[in-house]
């Protein structure tokens, strides 16, 4: 038989209360193991005996007894049964034990993440983590990825998004190239040194819509990574704009100090997932996430 012929399958419920009724000894002990009734048992398999139009079971006094096609049968459902279970329980098995795999900027993975990690580790010390660092928006589905933390106004497409954390910008320098000052006038930070990341436009318009200056007025020099460039901010190599989920903390320890900030929070960080169902890891990280942002 090359095909199952769905269309004449008996129905699952019937079989499955027939498969108990045949390994347990009855309609009771069926019962008890689904969690049924008796009369539900007892009705499944007349159900089935009469799709079949074949006799399965007897009354032998009190008991029950199965003519010869039913024990058949119920051999062939015991073992099939059995069968799916192995492999469903296999394929479960390798799911879970697989890391979990996370997607996110390496900016957002060396400031934000990382110094939360451990925190979940001591949380879930069973559960291991994958990161995978990379600026371009990847297939979670396609790549077999977890989860993803991107930033935008969460409305990608072919995902389900979560609000992680808020991602305003920013601008911040370090204490050595401020000086002890923390609170800039516009026409002091036009005059300040600049690091900003290559092919970043919002940062550009940003700069104009706040500020009110022209990025290309600016004496900046560009780094081809947003976390080169806040290791070269860090450095006192000049201002940065950065996202303050970024810099988060950075400012909390004072590495660098705010010097000019707005409170537009139009984009964030959202928590990405393909649709569909979620490993118990994926569940258990996502409420973590939510719980420290």
């Amino acid at each position: 038989m090359s095909q199952l012929d769905w269309m004449h399958f008996p129905p699952l419920s019937a079989l499955k209360s027939f498969e108990a009724t045949v390994r347990l000894g009855g309609f009771s002990a069926a019962a008890r193991a689904m969690n049924v009734t008796h009369a539900a048992v007892s009705q499944q398999v007349r159900a089935l005996e009469a799709h079949l139009g074949v006799a399965l079971v007897h009354r032998e006094g009190r008991s029950l007894g199965f003519t010869a096609e039913g024990k058949t049968l119920g051999e062939a459902l015991t073992a099939g049964f059995f069968d799916i279970q192995t492999t469903i329980a296999e394929i479960q098995s390798r799911n879970e034990d697989r890391p979990l795999s996370v997607t996110l900027t390496p900016a957002f993975a060396t400031n934000w993440l990382m110094p939360r990690l451990g925190r979940f580790w001591a949380e879930h010390p069973g559960i291991a983590v994958s990161l995978r660092p990379d600026t371009q928006l990847i297939d979670l589905q396609r790549e077999g990825v977890d989860l993803g933390l991107r930033y935008g106004q969460g409305d990608w497409s072919g995902v389900t998004s979560l609000f992680l954390a808020s991602a305003r910008y920013l601008i911040v320098g370090a204490p050595s190239l401020l000086g002890g000052r923390s609170d800039l006038s516009k026409n002091e930070i036009a005059k300040m040194p600049w690091v900003m990341e290559q092919d970043w436009p919002e940062q550009a318009r940003w700069i104009s819509c706040c500020l009110g200056l022209e990025a290309a007025d600016l004496k900046a020099t560009a780094f081809p990574t947003e976390d080169l460039a806040l290791t070269a901010a860090r450095q006192g190599y000049g201002l940065l704009i950065a996202n303050a989920a970024v810099v988060e903390n950075d400012v909390n320890t004072g590495k660098l100090r705010v010097v000019f900030q707005t409170d537009d929070d139009s984009t964030g960080y959202y928590i990405v997932s393909p649709t569909g169902p979620q490993r118990d890891a994926a569940r258990k990280f996502i409420s973590w996430l939510k719980k420290v942002a």
